[in-house]
């Protein structure tokens, strides 16, 4: 028997070396992968890519799980230049973008990234903003909203997950279709903002339909900032039916992405492979069950969007400010 103990071991270790070499180009993933979300543990980011993210370790997507890091800031402007400095080559490092964000302070704030800086691998979710205040608030309607700011110039004061993302774009919207002028607080993300919401920090804000949807009793939804009216909340009318001209530039989009320093063969690997992730059953159903809006895009449509994006905010933001 001994005499074959060798060629044993060794088939058998060819046999493991075929099973890591059939994950993806060179083994990969050959370890865990890191997923960096850029917001508060517990908001609507993160809940969900923990939602999009459970079936990784599975042999028909990665075969190696998606650990969460959070590394919160600057409306995600902290954790995207973390990328940009420590995220490495080797693609066991990914983020969850959000737009408008990332666009928006890659133009305005000129940090660390620009939007090349990444290679998105698709898309998960669509995240309407929608207008909130607490529930016990004297403004019952948009309009009472916009009567009190009108009267006490900057006393009204909003918040939203940060600057330059999605709910600091509604603001500014808000603020010049109403003609209105408001102090808007930026957050260290979504979380932090609805707390500051309940403890009456701010009087009102923006904030994700999903994290809306899982506070009815702590939040009353006064419009939604989106070209229609959401199946989840098909009772909120959106800004423009109620007269005010806001469209869906401050939608919010969520993804996987990589550094573009990544090679292109595992970057297309790992597009596809969480693309189908993002179609899991499971995912699909844990989605609706928690009111996450689901959207899955190939990278081909969000490298469109991403442009899109680009174009749209460079216009609204570079043009305000001048």
């Amino acid at each position: 028997m001994k005499k074959f103990a060798l060629p044993i071991s060794f088939a058998l270790l060819l046999a493991a070396a075929a099973v890591v070499w059939a994950k993806g180009p060179g083994g990969y993933p050959n370890a865990p992968i890191t997923l960096v979300v850029c917001y508060s543990a517990g908001a609507a980011t993160d809940f969900q890519a923990r939602i999009v993210s459970m079936p990784a370790g599975n042999d028909k997507y990665f075969g190696e799980p998606i650990v969460i890091v959070n590394k919160a800031g600057a409306g995600g402007m902290t954790g995207w230049n973390w990328m940009v400095d420590r995220a490495g080559k080797d693609g066991l490092t990914m983020t969850a973008y959000n737009l408008p964000h990332l666009v928006a302070q890659a133009l305005v704030q000129k940090p660390k990234f620009t939007v090349e800086s990444f290679e998105p691998l698709a898309n998960w979710g669509t995240d309407p903003a929608v207008l909130v205040v607490a529930t016990d608030s004297p403004f019952k309607t948009v309009d009472d909203l916009v009567k009190f700011a009108k009267a006490n110039p900057k006393k009204l004061t909003m918040n939203g997950a940060g600057l330059y993302v999605g709910h600091h774009i509604a603001t500014l919207q808000l603020q010049k279709t109403a003609k209105i002028e408001v102090t808007y607080v930026p957050e260290q993300g979504a979380a932090d903002a609805i707390a500051s919401l309940y403890s009456k920090t701010v009087m009102a804000g923006f904030t994700n339909l999903a994290d809306a949807y899982r506070a009815p009793d702590r939040l009353r939804v006064l419009a939604i900032a989106d070209l229609k009216r959401h199946e989840y909340l098909p009772d909120v009318a959106t800004l423009k039916e109620l007269g005010y001209d806001i469209d869906n530039s401050s939608v919010n989009f969520r993804g996987f992405a990589l550094p573009a320093s990544v090679p292109q063969d595992i970057i297309e690997y790992a597009a596809k492979t969480v693309e189908a992730m993002f179609k899991d059953p499971m995912v699909v159903s844990k989605m609706k069950e928690s009111g996450s809006p689901l959207n899955v895009m190939s990278r081909e449509e969000v490298k469109k969007l991403f442009a899109q994006q680009k174009a749209v905010l460079t216009e609204l933001l570079l043009t305000d400010k001048k």
